[in-house]
């Protein structure tokens, strides 16, 4: 079983682990928080009102970048957010991003409703924003692996999950099936381990699930809430961070009832790649 870490969450998002803490995006509340090994949180950052902080990740220097609706916000060293990007152009609502090694910000997105296929698109380093690929079905959580070569994106609606090669500018290409998950698993957050096996969060299920390329299923871990974002970190990179709550919907993003909880459960192997 998991153990609590964090209690009294909203809904917890976007899990990664940096500079000795976990930081996650706390949906409804306007939060990007970082907690850390005694289960204490600390304010790190908040979007603008009615807005949700998607998704989170850092540029190489170090500094942190915030999806809040079709905005990419980049907190400067002041603790100032500012617009790094507006991805209007490509996507009408963004959820996740990763941040590859030579600064490609992919990210992923696409209407309000969610019965469209996604995109994914990618802000280069100089600033321009252009879409990269299409007809994601509903399209979560991404990453990319050790040697940056490599972009897997999780269709929550396709019950797979999806790689892409990675160009120097940030093109992807060579679309393939990595993981194809079978009818009823829907994979959300996603990270990587040194073993090349994806963890996915899977909020119907209420489990996150390491699974090896090709889709083999290597263990589970239940939960008895919705599981919506898992992350690998601590000391040693082998402790599992999962972020789970109760779904009531989209129009409750906002409410005050808080079933959020951040957990965690031992792993086999380490983190590896990003985020």
């Amino acid at each position: 079983m998991a153990e609590l870490l964090l209690d009294g969450l909203a809904i917890g998002e976007s899990p990664r682990w940096h500079d000795g803490r976990l930081w996650f995006s706390n949906w409804g509340t306007g939060e990007v928080l970082a907690a850390g090994a005694d289960g204490k949180s600390e304010l790190m950052a908040s979007v603008p009102p009615e807005t949700l902080p998607f998704s989170i990740d850092w540029l190489p220097d170090g500094r942190l970048l915030i999806i809040a609706g079709v905005r990419l916000l980049r907190q400067e060293n002041d603790g100032t957010l500012v617009e790094h990007a507006d991805l209007s152009q490509v996507a009408d609502l963004c959820n996740e991003i990763v941040v590859d090694r030579r600064g490609n910000v992919f990210v992923n997105g696409g209407s309000f409703d969610f019965s469209k296929p996604s995109i994914v698109a990618v802000v280069t380093p100089d600033g321009q924003v252009r879409q990269v690929a299409d007809g994601i079905l509903f399209a979560n959580g991404m990453a990319v692996t050790e040697d940056g070569t490599t972009l897997i994106v999780a269709e929550s609606h396709g019950c797979r999950l999806s790689a892409f090669d990675i160009g120097e500018g940030g093109e992807l290409s060579n679309r393939r099936v990595w993981a194809d998950l079978s009818e009823g698993n829907h994979p959300d957050g996603i990270c990587l381990d040194a073993e090349g096996a994806v963890w996915y969060a899977d909020v119907p299920n209420q489990h996150c699930v390491r699974v090896q390329e090709g889709g083999e299923v290597l263990q589970t871990v239940k939960v008895d809430r919705g599981a919506f974002a898992c992350m690998l970190g601590g000391d040693d990179g082998r402790t599992l961070y999962i972020l789970a709550a109760e779904w009531a919907g989209f129009e409750n993003m906002f409410s005050p009832v808080r079933t959020g909880q951040l957990l965690t459960h031992p792993a086999p192997a380490p983190h590896a790649g990003r985020p």
